[in-house]
C-alpha cells in the first residue's frame, strides 16, 4: 500500500473535529472506534447483500447466528467471522441526517454479538450521543466516508490494515505519556522481547507447516501479539502462529480484540475485560511462547481472595511457590506464565518487570520462596537489566526476564546477568517519562551478549546456586544492670500490667473510679517498696531479683509481673554477668539479636568463626531457625567505583547554576 502513511495521517488529523466535548488524551476513545467500524463497514460490502436476504429469510423463525457467520463472506469465499444484518452502512448513514444517530445505532445494534462485545467495551454509543448534542455525528461520519479513508480489503489488506490501527494506537499512546505505558508497550522494547523469545528457537522453527501458540496474560493492545507472529512469519511463512491474550481495562480489550479481527485473526483467543490473576480465561491451556509487560508497582488486593483460593491448591493452582506481599504483582504474573508452559515440550517466557521481583522480600517470605522455587527448578535462563526512562509512564530502570522448561544442556543450573543499562539513544523530543530508546545496534549487541553467552564486564555467568543463602540467626547472652532510680522508674508505666491497674472495666461510673483509684493507690505502693530498696547498681539478675521479691512480697503480683519489673529497672551492661535459665544456660538478648545471610556455597560454621566471632566472642546461632532465601542484586555483580568530584568542580557547577538562575530571573522582571 502507498498511501499507508497519508491514510494514518488523516484519520489522525480527524481528532481536531474533537476539540472542545473531548480533551486531547480522550480523542482516541472516539477515533479508534469509529476507524474500526469503518473497516468493518468496508469488509462487510462484498457479503452485505447476502446477509440481508438471509436475515429477511430467517428472520423470526429461529436463532440465526450461525446462518449469518454462513453468510458473510469475502470474496473468495471465507468467512468473516462477523456480520450485519442491517440495512445501513456509511454510505445511507449521510443520507438522512437528521436521523443520524437513531440510525446508526441501530447500525451498531445488528452488527454479530463479538462486534456488539466490541463496541459495547468501547463505550462507543455513549460518545455517539456526545457526538451528535455536540452536532459533530454527521461530519465526523463523512469525513469517514471520504475515498482517503477508503478500507476496502481491495484496497488495504488485513496486514496493512493492522499496521494502520497499530501506528494509530501508537500515536495516542504516545500523546497521552503517562496514560500510555499502562497498556502500551514501545515498540524498540516489544523488538528486543520478540527477538529474545525467539532466538534459541531459530531451527525448530524453520520446520514446514508447524502450529505455535503464542500467549500474553496481560495483552494490552495486542502489540507484543503481532509482533511475534510478524517475527515468525519473515522466518517460515508456513507456521501457523495462534495467538492469545487476555486484558483487564475494557477499552483496551475492546481495541485489542478489533484490532485481531482486522488483521484476519481469531478475536476468540482474545478474553476480556477480566483480571488474569483472579479470572484465568484460559485454565487448561498451556503455550509455546509467552511474551508479556505487566502492570508492576500495583497492588492485588482486588483479586486477593481468588488468588488465596487458587494459592491453597498448591502447585495443582498456579500460585503453589507462595504469595508476594499485597502492594505488588509482578511475581504472581511470573508463577501464572510458568504454569501456563507446556509440561513435554519446551516453552519459553519473554516478560518485562521492575527492580522488585529482583530482590525483595526476605528469606521465608512470598517473594523469596517465589524465586526460590524458579530458580531452584532452573526456570531462569536470562534476565537483561534495561536502561531507564524506556516507557512512556515510569522513568525507572526495568528487567527482561526470560525464562524457559527446558534449557540448551550449556545452560543448565546457570542464569546469564546482562548489563544493558548503557546501551541506549537519545529522542530528539521526550514523550512522557520515555527519554531514550534501543536503537538496532543496541538492539543487536544485547542480543549479541545473550547469544554469545560469556562473561564479559557487561554479561556475568553465575551456578544458580548464586543466588541462594542462609539466613541464621545470630543471638548474644543477654547481660544487664539493676537499679532503682527515678528515672528507671518512669519505665513501670510502660509495663503492660503495672498500666492496666489503673484501667476499669466496670460500667457503673463510681464503681469505675473506685477501681481506678485503687489501681493508682497500688501502683504508688510499689513505687515505694521499690525505692526502699535504695538505689545499689547491681549486676547480677538473682541478686536484684532476690531484692525485688523482698521488697514486693506483701502485694501479691505475679511472678511475670515482677520478671517485667525487673526488666524495666535494668540498662544493657557488657560488663555485667550473663542472665541464665533455671539450668544455667545464657539468655539470649532480643534487642541484640542479628541475622547473617550466608551464601548457599560457603559453610556456615566456618563463615560464622570467620565473621562473626572474632567481633562477637559470645555470640552463638540459633539454626533452629535457619531458613533459605534467594535474590538477584544487579547491583553486587556489576558495581563499578566511581570516585567523587572534586569540590571545587562541584563548587564551579553551583555557581554556574546560580547565575542562571538569577539570569532568568532578571528576564522575568
Amino acid at each position: 500500500m502507498t498511501d499507508f502513511q497519508e491514510k494514518v495521517n488523516f484519520i489522525w488529523d480527524l481528532a481536531d473535529l474533537l476539540r472542545g466535548p473531548y480533551k486531547r488524551n480522550e480523542y482516541q476513545k472516539v477515533i479508534l472506534p469509529f476507524t474500526v467500524l469503518k473497516r468493518f463497514d468496508c469488509v462487510l460490502i462484498p457479503s452485505k447483500n447476502a446477509v440481508l436476504e438471509t436475515y429477511n429469510k430467517y428472520k423470526g423463525q429461529f436463532e440465526m447466528e450461525h446462518v449469518l457467520q454462513d453468510s458473510a463472506k469475502d470474496k473468495k469465499g471465507n468467512q468473516l467471522g462477523f456480520y450485519n444484518y442491517s440495512k445501513y452502512d456509511f454510505k445511507t448513514l449521510l443520507e438522512d441526517p437528521e436521523l443520524m444517530e437513531q440510525n446508526l445505532i441501530c447500525y451498531l445494534d445488528s452488527y454479530s454479538k463479538n462486534v456488539q462485545d466490541i463496541f459495547d467495551n468501547l463505550d462507543i454509543k455513549k460518545h455517539i450521543t456526545t457526538l451528535s448534542k455536540a452536532n459533530l455525528l454527521f461530519l465526523l461520519i463523512k469525513k469517514f466516508s471520504e475515498s482517503k479513508v477508503d478500507l476496502h480489503p481491495d484496497i488495504v489488506s488485513n496486514y496493512e490494515m493492522g499496521l494502520i490501527f497499530e501506528e494509530l494506537i501508537r500515536k495516542f499512546a504516545e500523546q497521552s505519556n503517562e496514560e500510555a505505558g499502562e497498556h502500551f508497550t514501545p515498540r524498540d522494547v516489544v523488538e528486543i522481547m520478540t527477538k529474545l523469545i525467539f532466538i534459541e528457537n531459530g531451527i525448530r522453527l524453520k520446520e514446514k507447516n508447524i502450529i505455535k501458540t503464542v500467549y500474553d496474560p496481560a495483552c494490552g493492545t495486542g502489540g507484543m501479539l503481532t509482533s511475534c507472529k510478524e517475527f515468525v512469519i519473515k522466518m517460515n511463512d508456513s507456521v501457523d502462529i495462534v495467538l492469545f491474550g487476555q486484558e483487564i481495562n475494557p477499552d483496551i480489550y475492546a481495541i485489542c480484540k478489533a484490532d485481531m479481527l482486522m488483521k484476519g485473526e481469531n478475536d476468540e483467543n482474545i478474553k476480556g475485560p477480566f483480571s488474569t490473576l483472579s479470572k484465568d480465561q484460559f485454565t487448561d491451556q498451556k503455550f509455546d511462547f509467552i511474551i508479556s509487560n505487566p502492570p508492576y508497582g500495583r497492588k492485588w488486593e482486588q483479586d486477593e481472595a481468588e488468588v488465596r483460593k487458587e494459592a491453597e491448591k498448591g502447585f495443582e493452582g498456579r500460585f503453589g511457590a507462595g504469595l508476594p506481599r499485597i502492594n505488588d504483582g509482578q511475581l504472581l504474573f511470573l508463577q501464572h506464565m510458568i504454569s501456563k508452559m507446556k509440561v513435554k515440550e519446551k516453552s519459553r517466557i519473554a516478560v518485562i518487570t521492575n527492580g522488585s521481583p529482583l530482590f525483595t522480600g526476605d528469606a521465608g517470605q512470598g517473594e523469596s520462596d517465589i524465586r526460590k522455587w524458579m530458580i531452584e527448578n532452573d526456570f531462569i535462563e536470562a534476565i537483561i537489566a534495561l536502561p531507564d526512562q524506556l516507557f512512556y509512564n515510569t522513568g525507572i530502570k526495568t528487567y527482561i526476564w526470560v525464562l524457559t522448561n527446558k534449557k540448551p544442556s550449556e545452560r543448565v543450573s546457570k542464569i546469564q546477568l546482562i548489563d544493558a543499562t548503557s546501551r541506549f539513544k537519545k529522542m530528539r523530543k521526550s514523550l512522557g517519562y520515555k527519554r531514550n530508546y534501543l536503537g538496532e545496534d543496541d538492539i543487536k549487541e544485547i542480543l549479541q551478549y545473550y547469544g554469545k553467552f560469556k562473561e564479559d564486564k557487561n554479561c556475568k555467568l553465575f551456578d544458580n546456586e548464586e543466588f541462594g543463602y542462609t539466613k541464621v540467626i545470630v543471638e548474644r547472652p543477654l547481660q544487664l544492670n539493676y537499679q532503682v532510680t527515678d528515672e528507671r522508674i518512669e519505665n513501670l508505666y510502660s509495663v503492660s500490667a503495672f498500666a492496666k491497674l489503673t484501667e476499669s472495666k466496670k460500667e457503673n461510673p463510681d464503681l469505675k473510679l473506685k477501681e481506678e483509684e485503687e489501681g493508682r493507690k497500688k501502683q504508688q505502693e510499689i513505687i515505694l517498696a521499690l525505692k526502699k530498696t535504695g538505689n545499689h547498681l547491681y549486676k547480677n539478675w538473682d541478686e536484684f531479683e532476690a531484692k525485688v521479691k523482698e521488697a514486693l512480697k506483701d502485694l501479691d503480683l505475679t511472678p511475670n509481673f515482677v520478671k517485667n519489673i525487673i526488666l524495666a529497672l535494668s540498662e544493657h551492661d557488657d560488663t555485667a554477668d550473663y542472665v541464665l535459665d533455671a539450668k544455667g544456660k545464657k539468655q539470649q538478648d532480643s534487642n541484640l539479636r542479628d541475622s547473617e545471610k550466608i551464601p548457599l556455597k560457603q559453610d556456615i560454621k566456618k563463615y560464622f568463626e570467620k565473621e562473626v566471632k572474632p567481633y562477637y566472642p559470645d555470640a552463638w546461632m540459633d539454626r533452629c531457625k535457619d531458613k533459605i532465601g534467594y535474590e538477584i542484586n544487579f547491583t553486587r555483580y556489576f558495581y563499578e567505583y566511581k570516585p567523587i568530584r572534586p569540590l571545587e568542580e562541584i563548587e564551579r557547577d553551583i555557581k554556574e547554576v546560580t547565575a542562571e538562575i538569577q539570569e532568568l530571573i532578571k528576564e522575568e522582571l
